[in-house]
């Protein structure tokens, strides 16, 4: 899948190679060796911003059984999403 609008997509390993814009973690090297301090450093944060983006689909889905079902065109389902997320966040008193 393309980056969107410009955005990078965060991947995780089984999307390797994927091409331009994806971006996923570096694997270890097959050698027995461990990673550069740097390229451990950037699959942290991947997986770090992965888990929140992650963690939310899972929170909406499971709490909005509406989206389960969802037919309607890729870009407009974000409006639905991001009205869900505020009002989950107004509940549990989250600034949104």
């Amino acid at each position: 899948m393309p980056p969107v609008r410009g955005l990078a997509t965060l991947a995780d390993t089984g999307y390797q190679g994927a091409g331009i814009g994806i971006h996923t973690p570096v694997k270890n090297p097959r050698s027995g060796h461990h990673l550069d301090v740097d390229n451990c450093c950037y699959n942290m944060l991947l997986t770090r911003l992965r888990c929140l983006g992650e963690c939310a689909m899972v929170m909406l889905i499971t709490r909005w059984k509406a989206l389960h079902r969802i037919t309607l065109c890729p870009w407009h389902i974000g409006d639905i999403v991001r009205a869900a997320l505020v009002l989950t966040h107004t509940e549990h008193g989250k600034p949104y």
